[in-house]
């Protein structure tokens, strides 16, 4: 059994209409005019406690800073056995600092 088949393409394209964007209108904009998102923005605020601590950690991480000298007598003296430990030196630093902290 065959089937033939007639006919062939036509001498001239179709044309098909343009169509419009058939969605919503946004308010303020034109139909034709593209919709763009807003960019995402992120932002970072650093109270007064992260500054300080950043610029503490920036102040550590230079090594030129450091008393070495100091460092090295201290070492020494923890070596040999005579390095003196006074509680109430420790006691009224801390005591500076939890004012420091609570002011």
């Amino acid at each position: 059994m065959t089937t033939k088949i007639e006919g062939g393409l036509p001498a001239k394209p179709v044309e098909t209409p343009v169509v419009g964007d058939s969605g919503p209108t946004r308010a303020g904009g034109a139909r034709d005019a593209a919709v763009s998102a807003t960019p995402p923005v992120d932002s970072l605020r650093l109270t007064g406690e992260a500054v300080g601590l950043k610029a503490m950690a920036r102040d550590l991480a230079n090594p030129s800073k450091l008393d070495m000298a100091r460092i090295k007598e201290i070492r020494n003296s923890l070596d040999s056995g005579t390095y003196e430990i006074n509680p109430q030196e420790i006691a009224n630093r801390l005591l500076a600092l939890e004012r420091e902290l609570l002011g």
